[in-house]
Parts: C-alpha cells; structure tokens; sequence
C-alpha cells in the first residue's frame, strides 16, 4: 500500500517506493509500452539527455513563471541529464486521448477534478507523496482532493501547489470617498458591500444611478461572467445546491445530482437581479475576458476572480497609470501593485434571494453564508512517459519552497506550502479557513464533474439574459419559483443524461 501520510516511525521508503511500481503496474496495465513522442530521448544511461515535456497553464506562461521554472531547473540539473522544455501545448490538452499516442505531456499542471478524472481512468501515474520535499508543509485538506480509492485502498495522484476559490479585485483608489460614513454602517473599518451581498448590490446600483457617461456604459460594480458556475457558484451553494451527493461509504454518488435541491430557486433568483445592473457581457464569457482592462480604466468597480489572476490585474493598472498618468513604468508598477486590492466575496447572502432588501432591515436569521466553489491546483505526472523518476525530481524542484515562493511572487496564487503561505500574505490563511469552515464546496475529483459545466452555463446564462429580455420588453421566462424550479431540474436530466449516456 502508498503511504498517504507521513509516517511518523520513519517507515521505509524503499518498500513505498516498490510499491508505487508495483501499483503503477495494475493501474496503466501495458501502456507503458507505448511509445512516447514527448520522451523519445535516450535515457542518461546511453549518455544522452531526458527530456521532460511540461505543461503549464496559460497564466504561467503568459507572465513568465514557466520559463523561470525551466531555466531554473535546467540549470540545477545540466550536469543530472535532464532537460525540461515548454509542452508547447493548449493548457486543456487531452491527456486521455493524446497521451497513449505518444504525444501527451510528460508532467501537467491542472486543477484537481481535471487531473482526477485522468486518474479515473489511469491517464497519471500514483505518488508515494514523501518522495517530496514540500509534503510535510501542505495541510491535509489539500492532499485530499488529490485521493481515490481503487479496491479499497487509497492512493494520491498530484502534488499540490496553489488553492483557489473565487475572490473580489478592485481598485484601492476608486473606493468611494465617503465609504466610512455611508458605507459603513456597524463602523468596523470594512465597507459593507466587502460584506454582505444587499450592500454590494446597492453600491452596485448607486454607481448604475450615478454613471453619467454618453451611454451610460462606462460605470458598473460587481461585474462576472454569471453564466460560469465557478465564478458565480454562490448563487448555487449557498442556498443548499450540490453537485454530488454521497453514499454511504462517503464516496460520491454521481447518480444523485442537486442543483435544484435546498432553496436554489432562490440563489438564481438573486442572480437575475444582480444580471440587471451589469452589461449584456454577464451571459457569457465577455467579462471574464474584458476584466482585466476593464477594472483598471476604472469601467468596473470590482470583478470576480482567482488568485492566481493577481499579477495579470496588476499588469493591466500599471499600463493605465502609465499611458493615462504619465507615470514611469516603475512608478506605474509601484502605484499598481498598492492599489490592486484582493479580497473574499461578501459573507453573507439575503436567505430569500431578494438584493433589493436593505441589509438593515434583514435579521440575523435571514442571512445565509456565501459559499463558493474552489479547487487546488497541483502537478500530475502522466501514465504514458518513460521517465518517472525523472518526473518526480522535476515535481519535486517545483514545489520547492524558491519555485513556490516565485510563483506566489510572479502570480498572486495562495500556495499551499505553508511555510510559503507566511511569507506572501494571509490569502492561503483565509482560503484554508474557508474551507474548514464549510464555506468552499471543492470541485469533485471524478470524471462525472466534466458533465457539469455545459449545462449548468446553458441555464445560468440564459436567467441572466432573462434581465435583458425585460429592458428589451421581451417576453420573460423566469417569473416565479416553479420556472427556476424547472430550470434546475432540467440542469439535473442534462447532466444525468450525459453522465450515464456516456458511461453505457
């Protein structure tokens, strides 16, 4: 059996490492004599160089952390025999269907239900998680979203780096001047739409009131993209909803599927109201893809993003201090990284769905607390190289403590590290603490999570159009709680209906 915890009389690695082997063995079965394109290499025993294909995703690659990941690692290990180059490929490869082809990546990065569902289906390979430095480091919680039970016995399949969850960007100097003595009604030095969702909605509104450009288009508050479930998974979670429910055993029942249990209706209710004070960009990807520049022009008083976006935030506001200010790049960066604020979305939402209800008027009992979806991104080493104790030194130079330290500089990510964590801020802290505390639903690491994401965009973005369809004097489709009643019903089928047509 792997050993998933450390073991604490210092058993012997060596059998651990025996039986990773052999476990590898029963799970890939003969992929392993399928040619490899990515390792085509001779190994070090003919004199020739390994050769390790990485996988990144677009962030890393984008502000330049891969390439600092690759150079340091190709210089540690010049005189080692191995090499590791960009995978030069999209950050969503398919692993399962290029990798027995020889033409998958060596080692990726990916978010725990994407690499768990190459798990599923023996696509990446188990680890014997201390044969790496940074294990004693990374809380539990963490190394869990990266286990699975394979005929009762538990093994782990990444090593994780960074964790998510959905988190509120804005800018530090277009808060409103009078925020202490109007927006801060319990004076406690934090303004109330950083709190609660009535408030933020409410701001959101006066800014709607208050925009007096020429098509009354250049002044929003919160701003996302409402049909992805991630970036507005609160208006689900929070009000009961569920992806998957559990047998008995507590392993996950694909067949029970409840984004139409508790009180959702509610949560897409709130939804549609929050739809109406945003741009027509909130029923598909347009905001996410706008955010950046839009939040530093100062169009959007706050997006909703994850922390790993931090530097590309930053980045966007130097430019607009340095082309609309004058500032000098340096000065530009500076000014930037002040004034570029992260934060958690609000805590608590109105229990009956309706923003519009001043949050004086609401009892203690009437709110419910936002919960979001999260995830904890980690390397994964695949089924299909021929080089895994190559794979194991590279994983384990890039959760080291420098890389992760360089990471966390160079991209604004909550690391899971915790000796990291304490160095770059409270946002690992406060990520963890939401978890403990029941307040971030993890993505499920199963295949069947795949099968979500279609269907819960169709319906979520087609209620947020449904605020536009009434500006438009359009007829309405979502007008009581029995049509958001039947919408996530039909949320459910579809994904019932894609799970078990695709498992027959």
């Amino acid at each position: 059996m792997i050993q998933i915890r450390r073991n604490k009389q210092h058993g012997s690695k060596f059998i651990a490492v025996s039986m990773v082997l052999v476990m590898t063995s029963a799970l890939v079965g003969c992929s392993n004599s399928t040619s490899n394109g990515n390792a085509k290499e001779a190994s070090t025993e003919n004199g020739e160089t390994i050769v390790l294909h990485i996988l990144e995703n677009d962030t890393a690659k984008s502000e330049g952390y891969l390439q600092e990941l690759l150079d340091a690692f190709n210089a540690a290990y010049a005189d080692k025999g191995i090499q590791a180059v960009d995978a030069n490929m999209d950050e969503y490869t398919d692993l399962a269907t290029n990798g027995p082809y020889g033409y998958g990546p060596d080692v990726l990065y990916q978010a725990n239900d994407k690499l768990m569902t190459y798990a599923e289906d023996k696509h990446i390979l188990p680890l014997t998680v201390d044969e790496f430095d940074c294990y004693e480091y990374i809380p539990d919680e963490a190394w869990e979203a990266f286990r699975m039970n394979f005929d009762g016995e538990t093994y782990c399949f990444g090593v994780p780096v960074n964790i998510q969850e959905p988190m509120l960007f804005y800018r530090e100097d277009k808060m409103p001047e009078n925020w202490e003595s109007e927006w801060d009604k319990n004076q406690n030095q934090r303004a109330d739409f950083f709190e609660n969702w009535n408030d933020l909605y409410a701001y959101s509104q006066y800014l709607r009131d208050t925009d007096e450009s020429a098509n009354k288009d250049g002044q929003y508050g919160y701003m996302a993209s409402l049909n992805n479930l991630y970036l507005s998974s609160q208006f689900v979670f929070s009000y009961g909803g569920y992806v998957f429910g559990e047998n008995g055993d507590g392993t996950l029942n694909v067949a029970d599927i409840g984004f139409a249990a508790g009180d959702t209706v509610n949560g897409m209710s709130a939804l549609k109201q929050m739809a109406a004070l945003m741009n027509e960009g909130c029923i598909d990807d347009t905001i996410t893809l706008n955010r950046y520049e839009k939040v530093a022009d100062g169009s959007y008083f706050c997006c909703v993003s994850t922390p790993d976006t931090y530097g590309l935030f930053v980045e966007k506001l130097a430019l607009q201090y340095e082309t609309q200010d004058g500032l000098s790049k340096q000065d530009a960066l500076k000014k930037a990284q002040e004034n570029l604020k992260m934060v958690e979305l609000p805590g608590l939402m109105p229990a009956d769905g309706d923003l519009s209800r001043s949050s004086q008027e609401l009892a203690d009992d009437e709110w419910v607390s936002t919960v979001v979806m999260g995830g904890v991104n980690g390397y994964g080493i695949s089924s299909y190289t021929e080089h895994r104790e190559a794979c194991v030194e590279f994983v384990n130079f890039a959760t080291s403590y420098d890389m992760i330290k360089t990471r966390a500089e160079m991209l604004g990510i909550a690391p899971t590290r915790s000796d990291v964590a304490k160095q770059a801020g409270d946002t690992s802290d406060v990520i963890f603490k939401n978890l403990a505390e029941g307040r971030i639903y993890l993505m499920p690491s199963v295949k069947a999570v795949d099968q979500i994401w279609v269907p819960t965009q169709t319906i979520m973005g087609d209620i947020a159009k449904d605020a536009f369809r009434e500006k438009n004097n359009e007829g309405c489709k979502y007008l009581s709680h029995s049509d958001y009643e039947e919408a996530m019903e039909i949320v459910n089928q579809n994904i019932y209906d894609a799970i078990f047509t695709l498992t027959e």
